[in-house]
């Protein structure tokens, strides 16, 4: 398999729904452009629309009016947030800290997924929220008025942390969250950019009581979690080079394409700018010979939603990849540690399941067979891609389910790959 081209990936998901959530709360009008147009940032557009926010439907480029902090509504119905984690867990401190009461409701997938983790902070800032015994949705929060907050948090989770800032903020009250290992910090990047006065560390961050959150211009650039998949691409080509315009490398999130280095890979970063208070930067990779290698908890953060396609393509590396401190993948889409390992099996892979991770062996033999993806998007493309490697015939059972995060992803992978 070879590859060549340049690809422009979409809006990094992550900012697109803050870019969201902080236009609809802020005082003035905030263009966005390059926004992700997925489902999952359709389910945070849906939510704020029901909670009073004028959002328009989603282009390349549009304008959001924010009514401001306290501009939060009654809904008139249950908040459905489809498939997206993201959307319930920090639109829970937006509804926690407004005078209203609100369900949060999910697909399938989302519902069995842990809301206890977020409940508990926003309890102890004095909301009132109902789960079921699960743990899941459906969630109702009862909120009003919050008091100020040290909150350590159990795992190491970008939303919890934004839930609890969200909170404050809407609330007026302080908020110091302390994390176990430092997570992707856009909220932080982007709360700043917008004159609240908060403060981030190595151990965690501080919002001061009485921030204020003004309105200002959005660009997103390309999703790493995104470009991630066509970087793996080039990492296991036989020939070639691909090129990735206009990616997002913030340090919280490209320890995927830091590992792929230690891994081989060769990856050139150009033009390296700052865009928006996120530093941008054009990739550039080609194949190199695959090493196996180890991933501790501690780099977890930086990576976690690229592995699974990290597992996917230790099966064509020299030697053993194994992944540890990894337990959070249990409590994703689905559970992508027994996935991964169950569908590597399936098409001839070695790899085993550990309680916090997995072993992968790698090997030049060919792949083939049908995976099952229990219609998670992330393991859809991770194994889209290793299919494309030579010798390689793997069958996707769901491939509508990348739209969630990516919904030109098939047609960009027939674009730059060729036998």
């Amino acid at each position: 398999m070879n590859v060549s081209g340049t690809l422009r990936v979409p809006g990094d998901k992550s900012i697109s729904h803050r870019s969201l959530i902080f236009a609809a709360l802020a005082e003035g009008e905030s263009r966005i452009t390059g926004i992700l147009q997925s489902a999952d940032v359709d389910s945070t557009a849906a939510v704020l629309r029901a909670l009073g926010a004028r959002i328009p439907d989603l282009s390349a480029d549009f304008t959001v009016v924010g009514r401001g902090l306290r501009g939060i509504q009654q809904p008139a119905h249950d908040l459905d947030c489809g498939n997206s984690g993201t959307t319930t867990r920090l639109m829970s401190g937006v509804v926690a800290a407004s005078p209203i009461q609100a369900t949060f409701v999910g697909d399938a997938s989302l519902n069995r997924r842990p809301m206890g983790r977020v409940a508990r902070p926003l309890e102890a800032m004095g909301a009132r929220v109902e789960l079921p015994p699960h743990g899941g949705l459906p969630m109702t929060i009862r909120g009003g008025t919050l008091h100020n907050i040290v909150w350590h948090s159990e795992v190491a989770s970008a939303q919890v942390k934004s839930a609890i800032l969200l909170a404050a903020l809407v609330s007026g009250a302080g908020a110091r969250v302390l994390e176990p290992n430092k997570t992707r910090d856009h909220t932080e990047r982007m709360l700043e950019a917008r004159g609240a006065n908060v403060r981030a560390g190595d151990d965690g961050v501080t919002l001061e009581a009485g921030s204020s959150l003004a309105a200002l211009d959005t660009a997103v650039p390309g999703d790493p979690s995104s470009a991630a998949f066509f970087a793996g691409l080039a990492a296991i080509a036989d020939s070639g080079e691909l090129r990735l315009d206009g990616v997002c490398v913030n340090a919280t999130r490209i320890g995927f394409i830091e590992h792929l280095r230690r891994m081989g890979v060769t990856i050139l970063e150009e033009d390296r700018r700052i865009e928006g208070g996120e530093w941008v930067a054009d990739l550039v990779i080609a194949p190199g010979a695959l090493r196996g290698g180890s991933v501790a908890e501690r780099d977890v953060p930086s990576m976690v939603d690229e592995l699974p396609l990290l597992a996917c393509l230790a099966t064509r590396a020299i030697g053993e990849t194994v992944i540890t401190g990894a337990s959070e993948l249990r409590v994703k889409e689905s559970d992508r540690i027994a996935a991964t390992v169950a569908n590597l099996r399936a098409i001839g892979a070695t790899a085993d399941e550990l309680p916090d991770g997995m072993r992968v062996e790698g090997s030049t033999r060919p792949l083939r067979g049908r995976v099952v993806t229990h219609g998670d998007h992330r393991l859809a493309m991770a194994f889209g891609i290793l299919g494309t490697a030579s010798g390689n015939s793997i069958e996707i059972d769901d491939r509508d389910c990348v739209t969630v995060s990516y919904p030109g992803f098939w047609r960009d992978l027939a674009r730059v790959a060729s036998a």
